[in-house]
């Protein structure tokens, strides 16, 4: 079932991206996104500046000075790779604070015969995002040993593509079901709902495109709910 549910259930989101509501929310993450990522370039610029000399001796040559353009380049360099990592626990934040309005924009396209599911609310969707992002940094710190092994793409994938899909179903499918409902459906159907979490983790990989995932991610995982629930 989940290799014909997952690829339907993206290709809607994917054809819904014009939507205002989603245009609205991609803005919001976008900006946020960018300012993170900034926030971060500019620490770990001012940290490589903390821990390089301004000189270096080198053999035969003697002392040369470290100019700050290098360290600059490598900087960015440096945030180029954490970037593809990053996606992962920043898409986590978009669990809480912004998927009540992906998931109302696909209700009200899709399932329109369905009353108003209650909203999360900002401070609840906060502490969701919140609590979240701190389960996938400490799992990943867990797994970090692993990285640096031939086990590195299963462990990141399998690892992040459970934790995003156990949280976006399991969010989506509280605000129709309540909690212990919404985990037995997760349980009944983990297969294609891990499956849909890694490929969504392995988008958010993909440079540019992986900006999109965030609210097609939610989107796409608010039709697998539908579909596993009815």
């Amino acid at each position: 079932m989940g290799g014909i549910l997952i690829p339907r259930a993206f290709w809607a989101a994917l054809c819904q991206i014009r939507d205002p509501r989603f245009r609205a929310v991609l803005a919001k993450g976008l900006l946020l996104t960018v300012l993170f990522l900034s926030v971060l370039h500019v620490a770990v610029l001012h940290f490589l500046l903390w821990i390089l000399p301004d000189v270096i001796a080198l053999p035969w040559t003697g002392e040369i000075s470290v100019p700050r353009h290098f360290v600059s380049l490598g900087s960015f360099l440096v945030m180029a790779v954490l970037s593809t990592f990053l996606m992962v626990p920043v898409a986590a934040t978009f669990t809480g604070i912004f998927l009540d309005d992906v998931a109302d924009a696909v209700e009200a396209r899709h399932y329109p015969m369905l009353s108003p599911a209650p909203r999360i609310g900002s401070m609840d969707g906060l502490r969701e995002s919140i609590s979240f992002l701190g389960i996938v940094l400490v799992a990943n710190l867990a797994a970090l040993a692993l990285y640096f092994t031939p086990l590195s793409p299963f462990v990141f994938f399998g690892l992040n593509g459970f934790l995003l899909g156990r949280e976006y179903f399991r969010v989506i499918a509280v605000r129709r079901m309540g909690r212990r409902a919404a985990g037995r459906l997760f349980r009944q159907h983990l297969p294609a709902i891990w499956i849909a979490g890694a490929l969504m983790a392995m988008l958010l990989t993909v440079p540019l495109f992986n900006l999109l995932i965030p609210v097609l991610g939610a989107a796409t995982f608010t039709h697998i709910y539908h579909e596993l629930a009815f």
